[in-house]
């Protein structure tokens, strides 16, 4: 009989070793609960619940996944929360009624679209000071920033508007003007291209990251349904570039829109006012936030279907995933 060291075990169960485990987890940001729902990354159940501020909407994580950034917005402030233990950590001074916010690659800086006073709140990471605040267009809501982190882009609500903003000198370099009430912007992995959600106009612009200039509209129609339920709000887009993701609010769908060329592939039914779109670490899975049905949804990315619903708060709005270390008991 063969007598079996872990070692030889762990190998011929092809099994790993070495090396801390790693899991990830989903954080949803209920606006109506005034809490976060923590979801585990494998099983997709719901793990914890810890109350934040109030109305918390747009989250984010540190590029380390080491904090999540909460917006809250009815308290006028960014909270900062362990992804490991939910700990509260402290607030940055995001300026009035903060609804959206990015952090910079490098992990250095964070850009908060403050809806009430038609600003963009810069903050320090390193210092949790405001660094300076840049006038926009009306009722800011949608934050974006490109790969390198050289540009970021802000949509106003009202005026209707992408505007560019350089890092470095901490203007606004250019205004595209795109459909009705502009919700989001997502840069391509490449950082060569800008898409921009409308949502009442219904569409999503696709913009040249280097002209600035508009290269082509995404439109949608889904069958059964009147075009003014049809509302695009969050985007999401392949590390490929392949195809984009793109949530169509009261219409309960989410689109699948080939990255290429731009035409819509499938509507993929999920909960009732879809809002806010997240992918898994490994891009396989694609979560979504369902505002009325109270749920998230859970969509195959390589097979384009939704795979389970899951149950979370009241009113979910904004979702963030970290890749954290497994804690042991």
């Amino acid at each position: 009989m063969r007598n079996w060291t872990l070692g030889a075990l762990v190998a011929a169960l092809g099994l790993s070793a070495a090396g801390p485990a790693h899991a990830y987890k989903i954080f949803v940001s209920n606006e109506r609960g005034n809490d976060i729902t923590v979801l585990d990354g494998t099983s997709f159940q719901v793990i914890d619940t810890f109350a934040v501020g109030q109305r918390p909407r747009g989250i984010a994580v540190s590029p380390d996944g080491a904090k999540l950034f909460v917006c809250a917005s009815d308290d006028d402030t960014i909270q900062v929360y362990s992804t490991a233990d939910y700990k509260f950590l402290g607030t940055l001074p995001s300026g009035p009624d903060p609804e959206l916010l990015v952090v910079s690659p490098d992990g250095t800086r964070l850009y908060a679209a403050n809806e009430d006073d038609n600003l963009v709140t810069v903050i320090d990471l390193t210092t949790g000071a405001r660094v300076v605040e840049i006038p926009v267009g009306v009722e800011p809501e949608g934050m974006g920033i490109s790969p390198d982190g050289q540009t970021i882009v802000n949509t106003s609500e009202t005026t209707n508007m992408a505007h560019f903003i350089d890092r470095d000198s901490q203007q606004i370099v250019a205004n595209v003007l795109v459909d009705s009430r502009p919700r989001f912007a997502q840069y391509k992995a490449d950082g060569s291209e800008v898409w921009v959600s409308a949502e009442i106009g219904g569409t999503v612009a696709v913009i040249d990251a280097a002209s600035k200039a508009i290269k082509h509209t995404v439109s949608f129609e889904v069958p059964g349904l009147r075009s003014e339920s049809i509302q695009p709000v969050g985007v999401r887009i392949t590390d490929d570039g392949s195809k984009a993701y793109v949530a169509l609010g009261p219409a309960n769908r989410v689109a699948v829109v080939d990255g290429k060329t731009y035409e819509v592939l499938d509507y993929l039914l999920v909960g009732q006012r879809v809002w806010q779109l997240a992918f898994s670490p490994d891009g396989k899975h694609l979560f979504t936030t369902n505002g009325i049905s109270n749920d998230i949804s859970v969509i195959d990315v390589e097979n384009d279907e939704v795979t389970q619903s899951v149950q979370v708060g009241q009113q979910p709005w904004g979702v963030a995933v970290a890749d954290v270390p497994a804690t042991t008991n």
